[in-house]
């Protein structure tokens, strides 16, 4: 529950921030276009089952760390790229789960995706669909989280 008190304390501490530069009357432009995502958390109950999973069914290589009394395990991440990047994150405020937010990965291939989870304890939950000139497809992670695929064909 630390990190949650402490994420609330952040974000109140930010809105004053905001309502003092807005209020002083210094603005700055909106970016025209953003990508609003920049990090995120998957939920997990078993942090070595589920860092063998992804990293046998999406080839990550995974950087484990504690952080606030929290095992994360972080996803890669290059300083300038599209996307965003995240991690694997266990503790009592983390429950795998198939509602909620769904996480898309791109990946070359989803029928591929498709075998290497089943192969390491995931399961087909969506099959490879077009949509929009791409396709998707869905898959339920080693942990029971839903997680989305993308790919262009």
């Amino acid at each position: 529950m630390k990190a949650a008190t402490d994420g609330f304390r952040r974000l109140a501490l930010a809105a004053v921030v905001l309502a003092a530069v807005v209020g002083a009357g210094c603005r700055t432009a909106a970016p025209a276009r953003i990508n609003p995502v920049v990090y995120f958390e998957i939920p997990v109950a078993d942090m070595p089952r589920a860092m063998r999973f992804y990293t046998a069914v999406f080839g990550f290589a995974l950087e484990r760390e504690r952080i606030d009394g929290y095992e994360i395990a972080r996803f890669p991440r290059t300083d300038g790229a599209p996307g965003a990047s995240g991690a694997l994150a266990k503790g009592d405020v983390y429950k795998p789960s198939m509602s909620g937010p769904i996480v898309y990965f791109a990946v070359d291939d989803i029928e591929e995706t498709f075998r290497r989870a089943e192969a390491h304890g995931g399961r087909r939950l969506y099959p490879k669909t077009a949509v929009g000139g791409q396709f998707v497809g869905e898959i339920a992670d080693s942990e029971g989280n839903r997680i989305a695929l993308n790919a262009d064909r």
